[in-house]
């Protein structure tokens, strides 16, 4: 028996009226957790005219929170989570932002005893969506509903309006969607938040957009490093090629940061701060979930694979330092060989609006078939609508995004889709002269090149996975099946094994997909 379920059993015999309750609580909502997030949260609920618990494991936070940032705010603070319960209205809504994982289980061991049925826990971490499936049914079976809601905007949209995604039990979403929808970032009038689907779907979602943040960050840094190598642009001009950049299609929020963190200086030396930083990145984890789940379910998201292999790469500074001194290879020393600038950058701009589209197509494509393996039905329209504003990944792109499955919400791939097709196609000579000029200079573009490689390989009617069959059949008669009107008395039957050295038998091996 689980934790959750061990204590959910106590709370099963308490009566009424020995569960701790409050008939004058004014409380709309409850949070766990004063961190950064969790206080910009609570702020930004006041600001829009409602009453917040906030309690923290460490109490006294939550009296410092109270005496300063909360202070003459509509926040109540709470010393316990039998207070904290106390002070909620009916049925009680609990958001929990805490770090993933343990402290998510242990949280709602202590919340259940002073909980009912129909009451709400809302988990707003980067929970690994399997997690949220396993609480969505364990809390389900108490008569507890379990929302997990990604939560996405950093400490400023946490403040102003995130975006948010929640999942989960759908019996919560009326009993919360006011709430959400109020405190969530606004584009063209409509909230950045909208309810996704059944179970972990929240969390689901949440994971594929950071997946597409890890791409989109690794095209930008791409993008950056061909400037910088082959063009041999100064930090400053970059900047102002990212500033352009900012005013077209490319507009985003990403784009914006890069811009700024170009143009930082260290105001001791006047050095841009970028050339003292060390080349190595770091991780949480939700790119890699991405990835492997990716894998599991058979759908080639590679742009977000290659961008997380690329920060694994980073980590190996001192192997990487070492090689440079040994291994050879083209490279730009002196003078830049790049004698028309201007379409140096624009060909550039199309490299990296080209292989966006393909990453939010695949990110798409696992969203999919993640609904038809776990049974979800996940809102597109919604989805696409959610990161339009307040997230980290939030684009004018992302609009066309929205009108597209606004337009068909069974669109099978965006690349279908006319405005999507014809982009890409525009895009193209750029994209591929960028690549090419990478490639011919040595320096290393593995999202941009996945990308290509990817729309290379689905507009092909025919791929070489024939002879890939062939071997497999050849060293393990793992059989293969015919082209349509390929059959005949020797090539017959729906798996077929040939013997194709005379020494093998006719026994073949079973059939299946890993």
């Amino acid at each position: 028996m689980s934790s959750i379920n061990r204590i959910a059993n106590v709370a099963s015999h308490l009566s009424n009226s020995q569960i701790s309750t409050n008939n004058n609580a004014s409380g709309d909502i409850g949070l766990i957790g004063l961190a950064v997030m969790g206080q910009n949260l609570i702020l930004n609920a006041a600001d829009h005219g409602y009453t917040v618990v906030a309690y923290n494991r460490t109490v006294a936070k939550v009296d410092e929170f109270l005496a300063n940032e909360a202070k003459g705010k509509s926040i109540i603070g709470a010393h316990s989570i039998k207070e904290l319960c106390a002070n909620l209205k009916r049925p009680r809504r609990i958001i929990l932002l805490v770090k993933a994982g343990s402290p998510v289980d242990a949280f709602i061991e202590q919340l259940l005893p002073f909980l009912e049925k129909g009451d709400i826990i809302i988990d707003g971490g980067n929970s690994h969506f399997p997690d949220s499936n396993r609480r969505y049914a364990e809390l389900g079976e108490k008569g507890i509903y379990f929302v997990g809601s990604g939560v996405s905007g950093g400490e400023e949209g946490a403040r102003y309006g995130p975006s948010l995604m929640p999942g989960g039990a759908k019996e919560a979403w009326p009993h919360i969607k006011d709430i959400f929808q109020d405190i969530a970032a606004k584009t063209d009038g409509e909230p950045c938040c909208d309810w996704v689907g059944e179970a972990g779907a929240g969390h689901y979602v949440k994971m594929v957009h950071n997946g597409i943040e890890y791409g989109d960050m690794q095209l930008i840094c791409e993008a950056y490093d061909l400037l910088k190598r082959v063009g041999k642009f100064t930090d400053k001009e970059i900047g102002d090629v990212f500033a352009k950049w900012n005013k077209g299609v490319l507009d985003s929020f990403l784009i914006e940061i890069t811009r700024d963190i170009l143009y930082f200086n260290d105001p001791t030396d006047g050095v841009p701060v970028l050339e003292k930083i060390l080349d190595t990145a770091g991780q949480k984890g939700t790119g890699k979930w991405t990835a492997i789940n990716a894998l599991d379910l058979g759908m080639p998201v590679t742009l977000i694979g290659e961008a997380v292999f690329s920060r694994c790469l980073s980590a190996l500074k001192s192997e990487r330092v070492r090689a440079s001194k040994v291994l050879g290879g083209p490279s730009v020393e002196g003078e830049s060989p790049i004698t028309d600038r201007e379409k140096f950058v624009d060909d550039l701009e199309q490299a990296l609006y080209a292989s966006k589209i393909i990453s939010y197509a695949q990110g798409f494509m696992l969203i999919r078939e993640a609904a038809k393996e776990y049974g979800w039905k996940l809102n597109n329209p919604a989805i696409a609508l959610m990161w339009r504003g307040g997230c980290i990944i939030r684009s004018v792109f992302l609009g066309e995004i929205t009108s597209a499955y606004r337009e068909n919400p069974d669109l099978e791939n965006l690349l279908f889709h006319p405005f999507f097709k014809n982009a890409i196609t525009k895009a193209q000579s750029g994209w591929r002269a960028s690549i090419g000029k990478a490639i011919e200079y040595g320096v290393p573009v593995p999202a941009f090149t996945t990308a290509l490689s990817f729309y290379d390989g689905y507009r092909s009617e025919k791929l070489p996975a024939n002879l890939l069959q062939a071997q497999r059949d050849y060293f393990g008669a793992h059989t293969f099946q015919t082209l349509p009107g390929k059959e005949n008395d020797f090539l017959k039957g729906d798996w077929i094994h040939v013997n194709w050295t005379g020494r093998g038998g006719n026994i073949s091996a079973s059939t299946y997909d890993a």
